[in-house]
């Protein structure tokens, strides 16, 4: 080779090194060139690593589905084609769904990878640069964000100092902002407060856009908007499988009055649902009634671990109707402390104690099975004690 030496590739360590100094510089400040500005100042959606432990920090359903269940999903799975795009027809997904989450007939349908993918694209569809998107707050922090990817303004309206929605406040900051998008979730997330009907009616009444009936946990609530919508032009309904048993599959769908389904759809990337998701989805809506069966365990299950929470000294336990329950630490040790105290016996719960003042010292606790509910209540009785 005539003496010549081929450099070796920079290993993970060469720009501390030295090695690659002025390229590293360069490429920051071309992407700091290129890139927004408030993406880059935004941190991404954190999604901790769970291998362990008791995980009680995503809301997930903790059974797994019988075996009889995911045999019949196997089968689906063998038999579909892989070689082709999903077809642009889906009735029979959308029957399948009509039929299991009674959505009227005369209300369109669309659907997206998960619920978020359909906030971004309500977002995206609806708001030119510097419009408003506007929630209670603290509330599903997607809604902020999204609105943020597409330029929008987010006015997030606070609730109110026990967590419970301000209408006055709410109706106010409409009247103020003109939003071209309202959001609420029912229950809320991550507070668990389901806003009362009549508070929910005059903000649907009172808003200029579009209203969006966040239904993620409506399985844990017992009550739904769905049945009227006929009657609720100016407001969709979105809802996901995920808390039911299903977040693998990565699927929601959003019901309204067909001339917002059409326009919203516009913005839809092509083939957003894989073949898979739709071949098993297909599948386990046949067997709905364990879906629903599960629902009922974590209902049970919440009322237990709300009620143990409510015991242990200086622990407030909010009235929730997800599959989760938000609990205030105000003693000592804090939510902080609780937090990693809990981690280190690997069990997983969310932290919310930073996120905003009125959730200070507050943790968010997935219903689990019930074995995972009594060893969360033990570790923390030891941890208070």
């Amino acid at each position: 080779m005539n003496g010549a030496r081929t450099a070796a590739a920079p290993g993970p360590g060469a720009r501390d090194a030295g090695l690659r100094p002025a390229t590293g510089d360069a490429l920051d400040k071309r992407i700091a060139a290129t890139v927004r500005p408030d993406i880059r100042a935004m941190t991404a959606y954190p999604v901790p690593s769970a291998s362990q432990g008791i995980k009680l920090d995503a809301m997930e359903c903790p059974y797994p589905l019988p075996d009889a269940v995911r045999d019949d999903i196997a089968r689906a799975l063998r038999d579909t084609a892989l070689n082709r795009y999903p077809a642009a027809d889906n009735g029979e997904l959308t029957l399948a769904l009509r039929q299991a989450f009674d959505i009227p007939a005369q209300s369109g349908l669309l659907f997206g990878n998960g619920s978020d993918e359909l906030i971004h694209l309500i977002v995206q569809s609806c708001c030119q640069p510097g419009d408003t998107v506007l929630s209670p707050w603290p509330s599903f922090v997607y809604f902020d964000m999204a609105a943020r990817f597409d330029h929008a303004r987010f006015v997030g309206v606070p609730l109110t100092a026990d967590l419970q929605l301000d209408l006055p406040a709410m109706l106010r900051a409409i009247d103020q902002h003109r939003p071209k998008v309202v959001f609420l979730a029912l229950p809320n997330n991550p507070t668990g407060g389901l806003w009362p009907d009549a508070a929910v009616q005059a903000i649907v009444d009172a808003a200029p856009g579009l209203v969006v009936l966040d239904e993620a946990y409506q399985a844990f609530a017992g009550h739904t908007w769905m049945p009227r919508l006929p009657h609720l032009p100016q407001a969709v309904v979105l809802r996901t499988v995920s808390k039911i048993g299903l977040a693998g599959l990565r699927f929601g769908y959003l019901a309204g009055d067909p001339a917002w389904i059409s326009q919203i759809d516009k913005v839809r990337p092509p083939y957003n649902i894989n073949v898979l998701t739709q071949a098993a989805l297909r599948t386990v809506l046949r067997h709905k009634a364990v879906l629903d069966e599960q629902a009922a365990h974590l209902r049970a299950g919440r009322a237990a671990l709300a009620s143990g929470l409510a015991a242990l000294p200086n622990v407030t336990a909010y009235p929730s109707a997800g599959n989760f329950v938000l609990a205030r630490f105000s003693g000592k040790p804090g939510g902080n402390a609780v937090h990693l105290a809990l981690k280190t016996r690997k069990i997983l719960v969310k932290n919310f104690s930073d996120a905003h003042p009125l959730l200070a010292d507050c943790l968010r606790i997935s219903v689990g099975t019930p074995d995972e509910n009594r060893a969360v209540l033990d570790a923390l009785q030891d941890i208070l004690s």
